[in-house]
């Protein structure tokens, strides 16, 4: 359950997309701070104490929603689960952007699945450009020295 919940924090920290470019020598979190894109993000991997985990070796696949698609949420979703009695459903949603291993774009393929730390699969899509259950991938191959991100302009939910 730690390990799932801290994939899902390096997904969520993995959206920052300025700061990624040179994020080569960070790690999934440090990278995400950085960006300054994944504020949300960053916030809600802290609040689920997934911060250690997205630090750990890895190496994880982040699927990272930009702040702008935590925006696009519900009013008041993102603020009921930041708190302390919503974390398990707050740490099954970050680990489930997050997937073991080091996915890039190359290995991506029409209708590949994908087990995220989570348990749950995603699916992707290369119709119309990449995407990941259906959020477009807007920037691929962000590398981490325990990873890789790839920045998503939606946040996904399990099932």
């Amino acid at each position: 359950m730690f390990r799932r919940t801290f994939m899902a924090l390096t997904a969520a920290t993995l959206i920052a997309t300025p700061a990624l470019a040179d994020g080569h020598g960070k790690d999934i979190v440090d990278t995400a701070v950085g960006a300054g894109s994944f504020t949300t993000l960053v916030a809600a991997v802290q609040a689920a104490g997934l911060v250690d985990t997205l630090k750990g070796d890895g190496p994880f696949t982040v699927f990272a929603p930009t702040d702008a698609a935590f925006a696009a949420l519900p009013a008041g979703t993102v603020e009921n689960l930041l708190k302390p009695e919503n974390k398990d459903q707050l740490v099954s949603i970050l680990t489930y952007h997050v997937v073991p291993g080091k996915v890039m774009s190359g290995d991506l393929s029409e209708g590949l699945t994908a087990q995220t730390v989570q348990g749950g699969d995603v699916t992707i899509t290369l119709d119309g450009g990449p995407k990941v259950n259906g959020a477009n991938i807007t920037t691929a191959d962000v590398a981490a020295s325990n990873g890789v991100i790839h920045v998503i302009d939606a946040v996904i939910l399990p099932k």
